[in-house]
C-alpha cells in the first residue's frame, strides 16, 4: 500500500514538472526580471555630478557604493587614489559654478541664495551676502572691479574696492499710480476753498516747498519702469554696466490641464497641474534695453530681419486657390529672445528663434542705436534643430572670440551640426569643421585658441573628445578607447575627469591628462557582484536596407545558437530625437538587461535607430516631418523583413516593444500594419498628438487648427479599427507628461470598436519615468509573458 501511494505521489509530481516544462512564460535566463528591475540597486550607482576643486587637485561626484538611503558626494585626487565621502563641513564651504575674471583670479558664485567671492590668492571664499531675498546670476563689470547680481526683478552691483552697494535698475512690478481723476464738482468746491481761506494757501505752498527742497537732496536715482502685465524672463548687464538687457515675457491665457493623483499622502485625490495642449496660445516675448547714462527704456524691434514675414512652405497645401497666394504674413512672425551674450568692448550677440521654429538668427545687438543686425541666417521648411542649435529657447553654442569682434556658433547649414567664425563687422563667415558627423558640443579654451570638441567624427555610434586649434581645421582625438566620453575639465585646463562606458561595461570615473594618449586612471569600480557575475553581451551594430534605400542602423542581439524560425523582438527607443545604436551604456540599461533575457529564451533582439533618431544629421532628424508614423514607422516594419530574409526569423513570431515616442511607435504599427507583428506592449505612449505639449509637437507637426492633415495622420486614436494583433497597454496614472488620459481616450475607442485583443495595465503611483521597482517589474512580467504566449 505504502508503495503504491508513492508511485502514486512521484508519478503526480512528475506531473507538475512536466506542466511547469511547458509553462509559456517560463524565464530560461539566470537573470530574473524583479531583479535587474531593481536598477541601481542591482547595477550600482554610478558615479555622476562631476566637478573639480578650484585648485585643480580635487575632483568631487555624487556617488553610492555602500547603497545607502540616498546618495553622497564623495572626492578623490587627479592623481588616482580611493575616494572619500566629503564631510558636511567641507560641502559647506565647497565652492560653486559662477563667474569669473577676465584674469580667471576671482570667481563669484551662488550658495543657498547668497554671493560669495572665491580669490585664487588665497584659495578662500568669502561670504558677501546673507538675505532672505536670494541673490542670483552673478557676473564681473567695471574691468572686473564691479560684482553686478540680480534680486528680485533688480540688478544691484557691488564695488570691490569701497563696498558701496548701487541699485543699478528701478523695475517695478504692475502699472504706475496714476494720478486721482476729481469730478467737476469736487475742482469747483476745491478751488472755492482756496480762494476763500488764505490759510490753505499757506499749507499748500509749505508742503510744494518741502517737497522741492527733498527733491534737491535726494540722491540720483533710477527711473521705476513697470512691467505690466509682463514678467522678466532674463536679464544681464554690459561690460560697463552701462547697459542693461532684458527680456521680458507676456504670459498667454492658456488652459492647463490636470493629472489626478489617487494615491496621495492624504488620502484625498490631489489634481496635479499640467501643460497646456499643443496649438494653445503662446507666451509672447520682447527685448529691451535700459541705458543708465541717459535712464531711459527702449524696445529692439526685429522687424527688420530677414525672412520675418514669411509663411511656413505647408501652409500653400491649405490655399483654397480662390486669390492668389501669398507667402508672407501682414505682420512679423512672434520670435523668442536667448539672453545676450556682451563683449568686453560692450557689443552684444544672441539668438533669435521664430515661434513656429522654421528660423534662427544669430544676431548681432548695438545697445547704442537698440538696433539688431543679422548674421546668420539658418531657415529649416521642417524645424531648426540639431545639436549645439538646440530647440525653442536653447540658444546653443554661441561665444565670442577673444578679439572682440569674431563670433563662434554651430549651424546645421551643411545638413550636420558644425561649427563656424564670423566676423561681426564684416560679415565673414567661416567653417571650422566639416563632414558627415556632429560637433555635438564645443568650448573655446581660456586662451582662446583652441577648441574642446565632443564630436561622433570617428563613428555615429562612438563620441569622443577632441582638441581643434583655431588657426586649423584638424581635430586631434584626445581619448582613445571605443565607447562615449563625458569630459569635466579642471579649471586650468590640464586635466580631464572623465565618464567612460561601452556597450556593456557602466559609466565610471577616470582621470587622465588634458593631452593625446594620455593614461586614463579608474578611479571608482561601482558596479554590484551581481551584475558582474553575468556576462552581459556586445550587442553587434549593423545596418539594413529600408525601402526607400536608406542604410539603418540597428544593435542586433542574438542567441549564440539560434535555431532558423525561432522568434523575435524589435525595440522602439522612446524620444523621437534619442540614439539608442551606439557603443556605450544605455539611458535605457533596464532595457537592455531584459533584452539579454529574452536572448537567454531565445529570442533574437533589434534595437533601431529609426529616422528621428539622433546622431545622423539633418535629414534624419526631420524625416517625420509632418508624417510621425511615416518612415519612422516603416523603419520598424523593414528592420522585421530584415529580420525574416537575413536572421531566418519566423514572420509569425515578431512582437514589437517600446515606450513614449516607442510606444507611440508600438500602437501605429499594430493599427496600421496588421499581421506584421503578432504582439505590442505599448507603454506611456502617445495615442494623440493632439493633446500632447507644444513645445515638442508644433515643430514636427505645426499644430492642429492650421494644419490639420499632418495630425489626423500622426496620431493611433484615429487607426485603432485596424487592431489585429496583441496589444499590451501600459501607463502610469501620474504621468504630466504623456498624460493618462491619452489610453483612456484610446481605451474607450477600443471599447466603441469591439475589440476584444488588447489588456490595460495601470500603475497608479508612477509618472512618465517609472521610480518604483515593483513597477517596473510588474510592468516587464506583463511584456515578457506577452511575447512568450504569442511568439512561441
Amino acid at each position: 500500500m505504502i508503495r503504491k501511494c508513492l508511485i502514486l505521489l512521484f508519478a503526480v509530481a512528475g506531473c507538475f514538472f512536466a506542466k511547469a516544462q511547458q509553462n509559456p512564460i517560463a524565464n530560461s535566463s539566470p537573470l530574473r526580471i524583479p531583479e535587474i528591475m531593481e536598477g541601481d540597486h542591482f547595477v550600482g550607482f554610478l558615479p555622476q555630478q562631476i566637478s573639480w576643486s578650484e585648485n585643480n587637485e580635487t575632483v568631487y561626484f555624487s556617488w553610492n557604493p555602500e547603497m545607502d538611503t540616498i546618495r553622497s558626494i564623495f572626492k578623490v585626487n587627479r592623481s588616482g587614489g580611493s575616494p572619500e565621502a566629503v564631510s558636511v563641513d567641507e560641502l559647506k564651504n565647497r565652492i560653486e559654478r559662477g563667474a569669473y575674471t577676465r584674469d580667471y583670479s576671482a570667481k563669484v558664485f551662488v550658495k543657498n541664495g547668497d554671493l560669495f567671492l572665491w580669490e585664487s590668492q588665497t584659495n578662500t571664499a568669502v561670504q558677501l551676502t546673507n538675505t532672505i531675498d536670494a541673490e542670483r546670476s552673478p557676473q564681473f563689470a567695471k574691468k572686473d572691479t564691479w560684482i553686478v547680481y540680480r534680486s528680485g526683478n533688480n540688478l544691484f552691483a557691488w564695488d570691490r574696492q569701497s563696498g558701496a552697494l548701487t541699485q543699478l535698475t528701478n523695475i517695478q512690478t504692475g502699472n504706475a499710480r496714476r494720478g486721482t481723476i476729481l469730478s467737476d464738482q469736487q475742482q469747483w468746491l476745491d478751488q472755492q476753498q482756496d480762494d476763500l481761506f488764505d490759510v490753505l494757501q499757506w499749507q499748500e505752498a509749505q508742503a510744494t516747498a518741502r517737497q522741492n527742497q527733498r527733491n534737491a537732496l535726494a540722491p540720483e536715482r533710477p527711473e521705476p519702469f513697470y512691467l505690466g502685465r509682463k514678467r522678466i524672463s532674463r536679464i544681464v548687464a554690459g561690460p560697463d554696466a552701462r547697459f542693461v538687457a532684458m527680456v521680458l515675457m507676456t504670459a498667454a491665457d492658456s488652459k492647463g490641464t490636470k493629472v489626478p493623483n489617487y494615491v496621495s499622502s492624504n488620502g484625498y485625490i490631489q489634481d496635479l497641474r499640467s501643460r497646456a495642449k499643443v496649438g494653445g496660445p503662446q507666451n509672447t516675448y520682447s527685448l529691451h534695453l535700459y541705458d543708465r547714462l541717459r535712464d531711459t527704456f527702449y524696445r529692439v524691434s526685429h522687424h527688420n530681419l530677414p525672412g520675418i514675414y514669411d509663411k511656413p512652405a505647408y501652409l500653400r497645401e491649405y490655399h483654397s486657390g480662390e486669390k492668389p497666394y501669398v507667402d508672407t504674413f501682414a505682420t512679423p512672425r512672434p520670435v523668442n529672445f536667448t539672453q545676450p551674450i556682451f563683449s568686453e568692448s560692450g557689443q552684444a550677440v544672441l539668438v533669435v528663434r521664430s515661434q513656429d521654429n522654421k528660423d534662427r538668427w544669430i544676431v548681432s545687438l548695438n545697445p547704442e542705436t537698440g538696433t539688431l543686425k543679422s548674421l546668420d541666417h539658418q531657415r529649416d521648411d521642417a524645424w531648426v534643430a540639431g545639436p549645439g542649435i538646440g530647440w525653442s529657447f536653447a540658444g546653443g553654442t554661441l561665444g565670442w572670440m577673444n578679439d572682440g569682434k569674431t563670433v563662434y556658433f554651430q549651424s546645421e547649414e551643411t545638413g550636420y551640426a558644425h561649427l563656424y567664425l564670423i566676423d561681426t563687422e564684416t560679415g565673414e563667415k567661416k567653417a571650422l569643421t566639416q563632414g558627415e558627423f556632429e560637433i555635438l558640443s564645443a568650448r573655446l579654451s581660456r586662451d582662446g585658441k583652441t577648441f574642446y570638441v565632443r564630436s561622433n567624427a570617428e563613428s555615429p555610434h562612438q563620441q569622443h573628445f577632441y582638441h581643434l586649434r583655431v588657426d586649423d581645421t584638424k581635430m586631434v582625438k584626445i581619448t582613445d578607447q571605443p565607447g562615449n566620453y563625458e569630459v569635466t575639465m579642471s579649471p586650468d585646463e590640464s586635466h580631464l575627469a572623465i565618464r567612460y562606458s561601452y556597450s556593456n561595461k557602466p559609466w565610471e570615473l577616470f582621470i587622465m591628462r588634458n593631452e593625446p594618449q594620455a593614461k586614463m586612471i579608474q578611479v571608482t569600480t561601482s558596479t554590484t557582484q551581481a551584475f558582474q557575475a553575468y556576462p552581459w553581451r556586445d550587442p553587434e551594430i549593423i545596418r539594413f536596407t529600408a525601402r526607400d534605400g536608406a542604410q539603418v542602423p540597428a544593435r542586433l542581439y542574438r542567441p549564440e545558437n539560434a535555431e532558423p524560425g525561432g522568434p523575435a523582438v524589435i525595440f522602439v527607443h522612446g524620444a523621437g530625437y534619442l540614439q539608442n545604436v551606439h557603443q556605450w551604456w544605455s539611458s535605457y540599461f533596464r532595457e537592455y538587461m531584459f533584452h539579454n533575457i529574452l536572448v537567454d529564451n531565445g529570442y533574437t533582439v533589434l534595437d533601431i535607430d529609426y529616422r528621428a533618431s539622433a546622431g545622423y544629421g539633418r535629414d534624419w532628424r526631420t524625416a517625420i516631418y509632418r508624417h510621425m508614423g511615416g518612415m519612422d514607422l516603416s523603419d520598424q516594419v523593414d528592420g522585421a523583413k530584415y529580420l525574416t530574409e537575413e536572421i531566418g526569423i519566423d514572420a509569425q513570431k515578431i512582437g514589437i516593444y517600446g515606450g513614449s515616442y516607442g510606444g507611440f511607435i508600438t500602437l501605429m504599427a499594430l493599427f496600421t500594419e496588421p499581421g506584421t507583428f503578432a504582439a505590442g506592449a505599448a507603454l506611456r505612449s502617445v495615442t494623440d498628438w493632439a493633446h500632447y505639449n507644444h513645445g515638442y509637437t508644433s515643430n514636427i507637426l505645426n499644430t492642429p487648427v492650421l494644419d490639420s492633415v499632418a495630425y489626423a495622420r500622426s496620431s493611433p486614436i484615429n487607426f485603432a479599427e485596424g487592431l489585429e494583433d496583441q496589444l499590451l497597454i501600459l501607463h502610469g496614472m501620474i504621468d504630466t507628461n504623456v498624460q493618462f488620459q491619452d489610453v483612456v481616450r484610446l481605451a474607450q475607442r477600443l471599447i466603441e470598436l469591439g475589440k476584444d485583443n488588447w489588456e490595460f495595465a495601470v500603475f497608479p503611483v508612477e509618472r512618465h519615468g517609472f521610480v518604483t521597482p515593483s513597477s517596473w517589474s510588474d510592468e516587464y512580467k506583463r511584456i515578457f509573458k506577452l511575447f512568450q504566449e504569442n511568439l512561441k
